[in-house]
């Protein structure tokens, strides 16, 4: 099949790039030339604003965009490209790179490093644990967790809230997911404290040691629960242990990689986005008024939140083929960034896109927890967690604002503050 008769290699004449090597009719010799322009730099100090700044400015310049950090890779800013390769897992696989850096290298970890039909026993297995009345069980626990962290920050007026509070949180909430003992729980939050620091620097040697002690605690989870198998009903590792697929079990390898997975996947997000609200409630007092007044709100408050502050802008995709998006040819097994926090500041899909609007009429189209087979699964666990924090943080607290310091921000894949100050009055 020539180049010509690939069926991706079309062009979306209402998305064409502005990139110097675009302009005019499609001509797919242009497109092959210097196809590998160093469109913005991924690797740099940013402050609160500066990256939604640039990737405004890309949206509008260049939506399609290369990029030489981390290697190379391609990034999507639009919102229209980033749903349409979420909805195409059989051209967009995970399988090969599913973030941008690549940092995965101690094995493959379900359901994210799989594609469909491999990955769906895994999903079908996890997704349970994630419904409404779930969630109502977990909730008692994740609110008395949330206030026994949150209560000494707001008695000392105030400090690093990341550090102090988000960076813990999500450590004990998942050893409840878990059903794991206070010990056990607090050996995962410490190695992954010192992972998310690798991460954060990108220190290679010490991510893929971080990353081998993580699984080396998931290995002892795994064990525990064979040694004393509970109901999988209602522990998530028994009920990978005694789940089959076209009559078999699973392969114990991938097992482990799930049970690796799931007790990292949530500790970084919910550090930055905390700082994000923070930083945007220290900056807005009306609105936290607004908000501590009426605490019905507070669902919405998240939803905008989301989509105004999402905390990743660097999962990938790999071509399966070449393709063209927006006037720019991609080739296969090229990694592409779908920039989720970028598509959630289109202005062609929400207008006064940097403005914090409650009740916009198309939220639900924000894309914070993705999109397609590999949507988030943790997404209402996140959502009750993160309100539980605002409602928490609001109502026992009369101001708050930012304290003395600089705002630490987390690179690529992740968005928003890993450290910052803030000052508060206590109700």
């Amino acid at each position: 099949m020539s180049n010509q008769d690939n069926k991706s290699l079309t062009v979306d004449s209402a998305n064409v790039s502005k990139c110097p090597f675009n302009h005019g009719e499609f001509d797919f010799n242009q497109l092959n030339s210097e196809r590998l322009t160093h469109d913005f730099e991924a690797v740099k100090e940013e402050t609160f604003t500066s990256a939604h700044e640039e990737y405004k400015e890309l949206r509008q310049s260049c939506p399609v965009a290369h990029s030489e950090s981390y290697a190379g890779f391609w990034a999507l800013f639009k919102h229209q490209d980033v749903v349409n390769v979420l909805k195409d897992p059989k051209t967009f696989v995970t399988s090969v790179q599913n973030v941008v850096p690549k940092v995965s290298t101690t094995g493959r970890r379900p359901p994210l490093h799989l594609d469909p039909p491999e990955h769906t026993p895994y999903r079908r297995t996890l997704d349970p644990f994630f419904t409404d009345e779930k969630m109502k069980e977990l909730e008692p626990l994740i609110r008395e967790t949330t206030v026994n962290l949150l209560q000494p920050f707001i008695d000392a007026g105030g400090g690093d809230i990341c550090t102090e509070f988000s960076h813990q949180l999500p450590g004990y909430v998942f050893a409840k997911f878990f059903n794991l003992a206070t010990e056990l729980s607090m050996k995962i939050r410490e190695v992954t404290k010192l992972y998310v620091k690798a991460l954060n620097v990108m220190d290679k040697p010490m991510i893929q040691q971080k990353s081998l002690e993580l699984y080396d605690i998931a290995r002892t989870i795994i064990q525990m629960r064979k040694d004393e198998p509970m109901d999988p009903t209602v522990d998530v590792t028994s009920a990978f242990l005694q789940r089959t697929y076209k009559g078999e079990p699973l392969p114990d390898e991938l097992i482990l990689g799930t049970i690796r997975q799931l007790i990292v996947v949530g500790m970084i997000a919910p550090v930055v986005f905390i700082g994000s609200v923070s930083v945007h409630l220290a900056q807005n007092p009306d609105i936290q008024d607004q908000l501590r007044n009426d605490t019905s709100l507070i669902p919405a408050a998240i939803e905008e939140y989301l989509r105004l502050f999402t905390p990743y802008r660097g999962f990938a995709r790999t071509p399966t083929e070449d393709v063209v998006i927006g006037g720019r040819l991609i080739k296969k097994d090229e990694p592409i960034a779908v920039v989720f926090a970028s598509a959630n500041r289109d202005e062609d899909i929400f207008p006064n896109s940097d403005q914090f609007i409650l009740h916009r009429p198309n939220i639900k189209e924000h894309v914070a927890f993705g999109m397609g087979p590999h949507q988030c699964p943790g997404a209402p666990l996140a959502r009750m967690m993160l309100g539980i924090t605002l409602q928490e943080l609001l109502g026992r607290t009369k101001n708050i604002e930012l304290g003395e310091g600089k705002i630490q921000m987390a690179p690529f894949p992740e968005w928003g503050p890993v450290s910052l100050p803030l000052k508060v009055v206590k109700a």
